[in-house]
């Protein structure tokens, strides 16, 4: 039975992760930095899920969670990092400067420290899998994505970067790419708490689902020994690429 690891497994992509790897047949080590969700979800997943809570922007937590695991959750076969989150979307000059760190601590800090720690095991069995979880805002830049979209677009040249140190084991690396996907809490948190204002941005829109994600998850780790999904992009169809914007009224003297 494969061994998964998934980090932000409270809510969103990482909570429908975690049910459907369980639903496959897969054991499940759920982090989360909300100790009641993840034991909520231990009562609803059985002796296959381990709750660990911790807070990924916290190295002192990551490591001491991560180090202590019981002896027969050790052995990490599939290492999803998920965690990760957006604050604003106000352009870069009135963006809040705590909120770039806050998204670089945990997109970027917390997902290279997960790695870090487990990789090694990884490595000394020659065997595994990382799914990072990235974004379209790291391919295309947008107004307000600023340091998300920053952090994003390191994740996909940290995953492809992972390929080249791994290169010569049989460790694969996926990276995600998510465009407009609702049900999950991403854009109440973006608004801090602002529902009505996150509500707005999946009207009349049929929208990529945290179980579509979960499926794609799945089905890149089911894929053979021998075959690397290194990138893979993905958005509702209701959504494609806006058109380069030009100002005509903008005069520069």
């Amino acid at each position: 039975m494969k061994i998964a690891l998934v980090t932000g497994a409270t809510a969103g992509f990482g909570l429908a992760i975690c049910k459907t790897l369980i639903s496959a047949g897969y054991k499940v080590i759920g982090t989360g930095r909300r100790a009641e969700r993840l034991s909520a979800l231990q009562a609803e997943l059985g002796e296959h899920f381990l709750p660990l809570a911790f807070d990924v922007s916290n190295l002192q937590q990551t490591e001491q969670a991560l180090n202590n695991r019981p002896n027969e959750w050790k052995n990490v076969d599939l290492l999803v990092n998920n965690a990760g989150l957006a604050l604003g979307l106000e352009p870069a000059h009135q963006a809040e400067l705590s909120d770039w760190y806050q998204m670089i601590d945990t997109n970027i800090k917390g997902l290279v420290s997960v790695t870090r720690l487990i990789l090694p095991e990884m490595v000394a069995r020659n065997s595994g899998h990382i799914i990072n979880l990235g974004s379209i805002a790291g391919n295309y830049p947008y107004p307000g994505g600023n340091v998300y979209g920053g952090t994003k677009a390191f994740i996909k040249q940290f995953s492809l970067n992972l390929r080249a140190d791994l290169a010569g084991t049989a460790i694969r690396v996926s990276n995600v790419e998510p465009g407009l996907c609702g049900g999950t809490e991403f854009s109440n948190v973006r608004f801090k708490g602002d529902d009505e204002k996150a509500a707005k941005l999946y009207e009349n829109v049929q929208y990529v689902s945290p179980e579509d994600i979960a499926n794609i998850v799945l089905w890149l780790n089911q894929q053979p020994p021998h075959v690397n999904i290194n990138r893979i992009e993905v958005m509702p169809t209701a959504q494609t690429f806006s058109p380069l914007a030009v100002n005509r009224e903008l005069v520069i003297k």
